[in-house]
């Protein structure tokens, strides 16, 4: 995990968006990952984004992964979603996610509408906390991954968790081929 100085997330919900920090504590007792293999670790909010994240703490890019929130209309009706794919990666927007979400064509959701629905900030958007009616679409090369750093919901941290548990969480689903190389 790089230089990371990481602890228990329940024990810093100060570093987590109130989302976030509700999901773990109704985390379940019965997750295939406690809670406590849960970790957070403050960052320096101007380096959240990935590469300048991955450059400053030592964090490879193969256990770095995106949450990419992304939209998508049909009869009318917004569609949306979280992609979580490893930062080596690309989600496959209007292939894989498109098909997924049974829409004719699929788009990264606009900033102000990320924030708004997720109620965290942009640039720290995590899948812990998301709204539950939205699918988690999880590339299987994340859970094949024994530890990853993700965003927290807020831009001065970063989560570090098994791989695993991202395709465990409420509503997610683990998609082969959801991403594509870089």
């Amino acid at each position: 995990m790089g230089t990371l100085k990481t602890e228990p997330a329940r024990a810093r919900l100060d570093l987590l968006a109130p989302p976030v920090a509700a999901a773990l504590e109704q985390w379940p007792a019965d997750a295939p990952v406690d809670v406590d293999d849960v970790l957070v670790a403050p960052i320096d909010a101007e380096l959240a984004d990935t590469a300048a994240f991955c450059a400053a703490y030592e964090v490879g890019l193969d256990v770095s992964a995106n949450c990419v929130v992304v939209a998508g209309k049909r009869e009318g009706e917004i569609r949306y979603a979280a992609c979580i794919v490893l930062a080596t990666t690309r989600a496959d927007v209007n292939g894989v996610v498109r098909r997924t979400l049974n829409v004719r064509k699929a788009s990264f959701a606009p900033m102000a509408d990320a924030v708004e629905l997720t109620g965290m900030e942009y640039g720290g958007i995590t899948p812990i906390g998301l709204p539950e009616e939205w699918p988690i679409l999880v590339d299987s090369r994340v859970i094949a991954t024994p530890y990853v750093i993700i965003g927290s919901g807020v831009r001065h941290s970063k989560i570090a968790l098994p791989g695993p548990a991202l395709g465990a969480l409420p509503g997610a689903t683990v998609v082969e081929g959801l991403a594509r190389p870089a």
